[in-house]
């Protein structure tokens, strides 16, 4: 409510940009440095170090990205383009805060190695460095949480080229924590971890919503939830068992969306792309959802036409240049692929749409092909969601004189979709709404 309050204000970026640099630097400042001062005194501090890190060299110049950080994460507040873009920013920004300090206290670590001496300009900039930063405050490393956090806005500002130059200014930044001996390699990987949690938990577009699951979609949430706490006990039963942490909070997230938060666990955007946060966390999920599809559809064509230029069928592996897209899955991610117009109306795999979701998608689809003579209606497999979505525009455009004919008609032209009762109950009730119509 406050911040659909803020957004009818004129948006000010470097008013707003400097209340929030206001807010967050001294925030920074004193909350890491008291916690680094507290953890000084502690006797419980440990130290993490694989044995191949005292093969990394130090490297002095290094410093000079290291310090840049500063500077990038005040430029970062006067870059966003809205209010909404510069709060959710500065919320993650206080958030990486936050956290970093939170685990800081939790698990103290400490830096085991002895810098050797640097004279020069690097050398000052270390010196500068040692007078506030004690060798504590290791994982997760903020310093690589706020390098992902303030990559991802300086990469939506930037044109390709410069964002080239930018993204490896960023990744030099990354590795500075290494070459300048700041921090262990436990705390780089403990710090992207972090870091990609609070991006996709706090997104820059959309909001997470609830709604109430259906039996079915609960039924589908425990299943993935299931799969998720197996992947759990199994990472903390086996040695190096950790990797299986990424696929369990990925089938968790997923449980997540079928229990009530729907396709916003995806983050997918109107034109075909998930984000690059949702993509990462999600990525064992997303490959296997990737395989299946292969799999899946070995044996049934890209696409039929169905009527009037619509046609039914799977995601499209490559480009469709003389075709416009109306992509119904929440779970794929358009990428490269391009397309005489991609529009997105993410729906959940396995789930039946709702009337208002089967409303919405066919309003889009009548708006999409009144602007394009050639529409493919697509989903995973070209199975079920895009079945569903084309029967009931076949009956608002008079395609179909009932439910039975419309279902029949895609039947014919491909053969394998796959309706349950469930679809054409909620497809008859669309059917009652429209002018004319009876089933």
């Amino acid at each position: 409510m406050t911040e659909s309050l803020l957004t009818q204000r004129p948006f000010s970026p470097w008013k707003q940009g400097l209340c929030w640099l206001m807010l967050l630097g001294p925030l920074f400042f004193l909350s890491y440095g008291q916690v680094n001062t507290y953890t000084a005194t502690r006797d419980d501090v440990e130290s993490l170090v694989f044995a191949w890190e005292r093969s990394i060299p130090f490297v002095p110049w290094t410093i000079v990205p290291y310090w840049s950080i500063d500077l990038l994460y005040g430029i970062s507040l006067f870059i966003c383009t809205s209010r909404q873009e510069l709060m959710r920013h500065g919320y993650r920004l206080l958030a990486a805060s936050l956290v970093a300090c939170a685990a800081f206290l939790l698990f103290p670590l400490k830096f085991t190695f002895t810098r050797p001496e640097t004279q020069g300009a690097f050398g000052w900039l270390f010196r500068q460095l040692e007078q506030f930063d004690l060798p504590y405050n290791q994982a997760p490393s903020l310093h690589i949480i706020l390098t992902w956090l303030l990559w991802l806005r300086f990469r939506l500002h930037l044109n390709r080229n410069v964002r080239i130059v930018a993204g490896g200014w960023f990744l030099l930044i990354a590795v500075s924590v290494l070459t300048t001996w700041q921090h262990h390699f436990i705390d780089v990987i403990s710090g992207i971890v972090v870091a990609i949690i609070i991006s996709y938990l706090i997104p820059i577009r959309g909001e997470w919503r609830w709604q109430r699951p259906t039996w079915h979609a609960r039924r589908l949430a425990r299943k993935y939830c299931l799969g998720g706490m197996l992947f759990l006990m199994a990472g903390a039963a086996i040695p190096c068992g950790y990797l299986l942490l990424w696929p369990a909070i990925a089938l968790l997230a997923v449980a997540a969306g079928y229990a009530g938060l729907g396709v916003t666990v995806f983050q997918k955007s109107s034109c075909g792309n998930l984000s690059l946060s949702a993509r990462l966390l999600l990525l064992p999920y997303l490959i296997g959802a990737r395989i299946s599809r292969r799999w899946f559809s070995r044996h049934t064509a890209q696409s039929n036409e169905i009527a009037a230029g619509v046609s039914l069928g799977r995601f499209p592996d490559k480009a469709q240049q003389d075709i416009a897209v109306f992509d119904l899955t929440a779970e794929l991610h358009k990428g490269s692929r391009n397309a005489q117009r991609w529009q997105a109306y993410p729906l959940m795999d396995l789930l039946v749409p709702d009337i208002e979701h089967l409303r919405t998608a066919v309003r889009q689809l009548q708006q999409l092909h009144r602007e394009n003579d050639k529409v493919l209606v697509c989903c995973a497999l070209g199975l079920s969601r895009s079945a569903t979505v084309i029967a009931a525009w076949l009956l608002a455009e008079r395609h179909a004189a009932s439910v039975v004919q419309a279902v029949e008609l895609i039947h014919s032209r491909r053969p394998q979709i796959v309706l349950t009762p469930a679809h054409i109950e909620i497809l008859e009730a669309f059917s009652k709404e429209q002018p004319c119509l009876t089933s």
